[in-house]
């Protein structure tokens, strides 16, 4: 599923939540795995 403007992502390492403002390209990471889109 493409990023999108709005949606929120979860590290499951560490607990970061970073909601999107801006789309750039390639894939959010953090803590060196790729961060999980969380529903809401």
């Amino acid at each position: 599923m493409a990023i999108q403007v709005g949606q929120e992502y979860l590290c499951k390492v560490c607990g970061n939540k970073v909601k999107v403002v801006a789309v750039g390209g390639g894939v959010l990471v953090c803590c060196g795995v790729p961060m999980k889109q969380v529903e809401g």
